[in-house]
């Protein structure tokens, strides 16, 4: 491979995209036909938005002009009333639409609002196993990631997290139900973040991403409920895998006014505005889709039960979290992860994310961990996934 030059240092120290590296596993395998692959290593859905929403999509796309043209840069007005509205609702707060944004799916709006908060130089706590992009935008930018381990049942720690802030810190990011774990956090653990967070003079970061998919009734947390909310917590969210819209990149941000503003300068510059079509495919989703949705979330329980129970039966394998799209395993074939990934491509036809991905390089666990996105395959087919692993033998 030809080198770069230049290239900026932070770019090279920081790993390539995980997803994408797992996909070059398949090159040159042949999976025999009655044994296919099982892609379980992203969390994508993998069929089309509805029908209805299709067409409406379609309508725009061929009559409305301004589908066509550019935005606003922080979103359109009518996609962030709504948010404003069903959110001040669905959490029991109060939110403006002036204090959320639109963005080109989640992980832009956390390259957004990092981006108002740190700077190189500065350390921003994430709980591991972490979510990979997240370490991998800090580590493109300079921030330090610095990691929070989480106990058995990959809670992340207050003390600990206490412990870790210096006057470097300048955020704590959590994302419920977690990716890679899929645990829910408690509300009182949330709200305790909050105080923590407000008491140091950090930002709250909580990627609600798997919002749709919880398995509790009613608000996850009441943070919104804190009529100070706007001075610590920012809330990230995304369309994507409610209404089935990852190709048309659709996110946001509720924050405050004063932060949004700042916000506006790195969507303006980075994409200036976000999708007009995703936005009207997010907005008739929020005002048509509720019954839809509710559905779906009831796919994703019924498919998570059945890990759950699968694993209990599944020797040499635990079950660390489960949850919305994800479980997070550990294994004790003896074989460290990423190399028990690579041969169950070749010996069981799955392809699954090793731990190591997760956590960083001196964190040992990761090498006996691996991440499964259950939520791509159906119930029959876990079960179909489980039998291989049982059936896997090094």
């Amino acid at each position: 491979m030809a080198m770069l030059f230049p290239l900026n240092p932070a770019m090279r120290a920081t790993d390539p995209p995980p997803v994408m590296e797992a996909r070059r596993w398949l090159d040159g395998v042949t999976f025999p036909p009655d044994r296919q692959l099982l892609n379980v290593s992203q969390a994508a859905p993998v069929e089309p938005p509805p029908l209805a929403l299709r067409q409406a999509i379609a309508e725009a796309a061929l009559n409305d002009p301004a589908a066509h043209l550019y935005g606003p840069v922080l979103g359109l007005p009518a996609l962030r009333d709504e948010v404003a509205a069903q959110w001040s609702q669905a959490y029991c707060g109060a939110i403006t639409p002036e204090q959320v944004a639109i963005t080109q799916g989640c992980n832009q709006a956390f390259t957004a609002v990092l981006s108002t908060i740190a700077g190189a130089g500065d350390a921003v706590i994430l709980p591991t196993p972490w979510y990979f992009n997240h370490k991998m935008w800090l580590d493109m930018q300079g921030v330090d990631a610095i990691a929070l381990p989480t106990d058995d049942g990959l809670m992340p720690d207050l003390d600990r997290a206490e412990a870790s802030i210096t006057p470097r810190t300048r955020a704590i990011v959590l994302v419920s139900p977690n990716n890679p774990g899929g645990v829910e956090y408690p509300a009182a653990l949330l709200d305790a973040f909050l105080d923590l967070a407000r008491r140091h003079g950090l930002a709250l970061i909580v990627d609600e991403t798997y919002r749709d998919f919880d398995s509790r009734t009613g608000a996850p947390h009441a943070l919104f409920a804190d009529p100070d909310w706007a001075d610590t917590f920012i809330h990230l969210y995304s369309f994507s895998k409610a209404y089935r819209l990852t190709g048309h990149r659709v996110g946001a941000i509720v924050a405050s006014g004063a932060r949004l503003a700042q916000v506006e300068k790195f969507l303006d510059t980075v994409a200036i505005c976000p999708s007009q079509l995703g936005q009207i495919a997010a907005l008739w989703g929020l005002m048509n889709l509720g019954p839809w949705v509710a559905t779906e979330r009831l796919e994703i329980l019924h498919r998570s039960a059945a890990m759950r129970q699968g694993f209990a039966q599944l020797p040499g394998w635990q079950l660390l979290g489960c949850g919305a799209y994800f479980a997070y395993a550990r294994h004790d074939t003896g074989l460290p992860s990423p190399d028990l990934a690579r041969r169950l491509v070749r010996d069981a036809s799955i392809l699954m994310l090793p731990g190591t991905m997760f956590r960083p390089a001196a964190d040992a666990r990761g090498s006996a961990e691996m991440r499964i996105a259950f939520a791509n395959i159906d119930t029959p087919t876990i079960s179909v996934f489980l039998e291989r692993l049982a059936a896997f033998s090094i």
